[in-house]
């Protein structure tokens, strides 16, 4: 530990042998971690005990934990026509399988929970890490209906044949007239 305290010389430290001297490079003493797994996470590649390298979605902790992408939405309700405003944004980071080949054609199938379910289906765009779709879909429904139900949003790939590879869902209990924006963790397809 350095001696702070003021030398003969006034204003000069001995700060040099400091653990905290801003003059030497920090990732000597610095380990970042990841949020999520508590993972070492560097800009170099990443290796696991045995020393081979695994990149972090292959590295679980209970199995669950793997990133399958992210959903975003967007929702309105207009009270004066009863309608509901489905806007369908876009999907960051979404994983596939390979068996699905590399840029598969993935579209996004909404589901209205109701007793008689209401569906509607994007347009399939090409797979890549940030799918833009931009679709809003209308429905003529009733609030009170739409606040006992789920609003199920399934990623399906169209090529080389249809297959679901993902879902997420969202409770319509606080639908409102102020449109809210909504991202949903896609999570692998109930079986």
């Amino acid at each position: 530990v350095s001696d702070l305290r003021p030398s003969t010389l006034p204003g000069s430290f001995d700060v040099s042998r400091s653990m905290f001297d801003l003059r030497s490079p920090p990732h000597r003493f610095m380990k970042r971690y990841d949020s999520v797994s508590s993972v070492p996470s560097s800009t170099s590649s990443r290796k696991d005990s045995q020393g081979s390298n695994r990149s972090l979605d292959t590295i679980t902790l209970s199995g669950d934990e793997r990133d399958f992408g992210r959903l975003n939405v967007k929702l309105c309700y207009v009270s004066s026509v009863e309608q509901i405003w489905i806007t369908v944004l876009h999907c960051k980071d979404l994983s596939w399988p390979s068996s699905c080949g590399e840029n598969p054609r993935i579209c996004i199938k909404g589901i209205l929970t109701l007793p008689k379910p209401v569906q509607f289906k994007s347009s399939p765009k090409e797979g890549c890490n940030d799918i833009e779709f931009t679709e809003t879909f209308v429905f003529a429904i009733k609030l009170q209906s739409l606040q006992a139900v789920r609003l199920v949003f399934k990623i399906q790939t169209q090529t080389p044949r249809k297959k679901t590879i993902g879902e997420c869902s969202l409770a319509l209990r606080e639908l409102s007239s102020e449109e809210s924006s909504h991202w949903l963790d896609v999570s692998p397809p109930s079986k």
